[in-house]
């Protein structure tokens, strides 16, 4: 192996490196979505109303938005950290590839194109995160007075 091999390896395995800062971003904003979720969920949860009906029908309606949130988020956070391995198996096979001298092209092609799967799946489940988020969002509207 010569030093122009070992710099071959790290111009192939650049673009991947991208795409995992890429993701690591992804889940950082995950991460803090589920976070306020969880967040949100623990100060429902001490500060049940003790009786009127109304009030803890609401609170329970509420709470169980943020459940179906909490899954979505978690499944979108699963299937992006699956995609950000299945990278690391991209760039740890181009290495292994020069070094050893080693046909490992279809362990490449089938790591990328599971990572990419795994991505659309992550950004699926994000997406529907994010639908369910805006659809029980309350926004107060005041309407200035003349």
């Amino acid at each position: 192996m010569s030093i122009s091999d070992l710099s071959e390896a790290i111009q192939l395995a650049l673009a991947p490196v991208f795409l995992l800062t890429g993701i690591a971003g992804l889940l950082n904003v995950m991460t803090n979505r589920l976070a306020r979720i969880i967040d949100r969920g623990r100060q429902l949860s001490d500060h049940l109303p003790p009786s009127p009906e109304t009030a803890a029908g609401a609170v329970d309606t509420e709470l169980r938005t943020l459940d179906r949130r909490r899954h979505f988020t978690s499944a979108a956070i699963t299937a992006c950290t699956l995609a950000a391995l299945l990278v690391c198996v991209v760039i740890a096979a181009l290495f292994f590839e020069v070094m050893l001298d080693a046909p490992l092209q279809w362990l490449v092609a089938l790591s990328f194109t599971g990572a990419t799967l795994a991505l659309i799946v992550g950004l699926g489940f994000f997406l529907r995160e994010v639908h369910v988020s805006t659809q029980t969002v309350r926004l107060s509207h005041s309407v200035p007075s003349d």
